[in-house]
């Protein structure tokens, strides 16, 4: 039998235990018949000041991975949707493929990742020259332009916010974000991708398309987008961006 609510499809939802945004962000993109159920990836809400302070960040995600899939399979989900995404970028395009499926064959499930859906974005938009930005810092920024590189991208500018903790990512102000927008344009860029699921971008890439004529992809609508294309939902989502409303 199928869920009552979930009944074309249960998305087991992987995010970090600080993270504030990934999840509302995934309920305004609800379509009908298909569920999203969160299990939290523990971390502290430690202090990252530095590339070797976010490096110990990322080693503390990688370390409660398991445990939160672990939590989610109990739903018994027919895919796993990571709303994180920095360690979903490192090792270039093999490390973020071996992330992936180390990942389905814990779960024995189909995966979605940022790193590999923003990739799949961009060829569905037929770009070329990509800019990005982050709440990064410059180490883990290397890793995503690494990879968008090694995916045939030509990355002609990235930034990263150095957001001194995973909490004070959400709190990053939606004008800071069009700043960083803006000037990332002036590189002329094909597309503009945000990384990073706990920095609101939602709302904001959907209307900066509209100013600016080109793709905004926004990490965590890219996600979910593929996800749901993926198991073979096809519902169209108006207002949060051309990815979700045209393909």
């Amino acid at each position: 039998m199928s869920d009552a609510r979930g009944w074309r499809g249960k998305f087991g939802c992987l995010a970090p235990s600080t993270n504030t945004i990934v999840q509302p962000d995934y309920d305004d993109l609800r379509v009908p018949g298909v569920t999203a159920h969160y299990s939290r990836i523990l971390v502290r809400n430690m202090a990252v000041g530095s590339n070797e302070g976010f490096a110990a960040l990322t080693d503390a995600i990688s370390a409660s991975v398991d445990a939160a899939l672990d939590s989610v399979l109990t739903s018994e989900p027919d895919r796993i949707v990571m709303g994180m995404s920095a360690i979903s970028f490192y090792g270039g395009v093999a490390g973020a493929e071996a992330f992936a499926a180390r990942i389905g064959a814990l779960a024995r499930l189909p995966v979605n990742t940022g790193a590999l859906a923003t990739a799949a974005a961009l060829r569905r938009f037929g770009v070329r020259r990509v800019a990005f930005f982050s709440p990064y810092f410059p180490n883990a920024n290397a890793e995503v332009r690494r990879f968008y590189a090694e995916c045939g991208f030509e990355v002609v500018a990235d930034e990263c916010l150095r957001c001194e903790s995973p909490v004070a990512i959400a709190h990053v102000p939606v004008a800071r974000c069009r700043e960083v927008v803006l000037r990332l344009d002036g590189h002329a860029p094909d597309a503009i991708v945000q990384v990073g699921t706990n920095l609101s971008m939602l709302d904001f890439a959907a209307s900066a398309e509209a100013v600016l004529g080109k793709p905004v992809i926004a990490i965590n609508a890219a996600t979910w987008w593929q996800a749901l294309r993926e198991h073979g939902v096809d519902d169209r989502i108006v207002g949060k961006g051309r990815l979700l409303g045209d393909h």
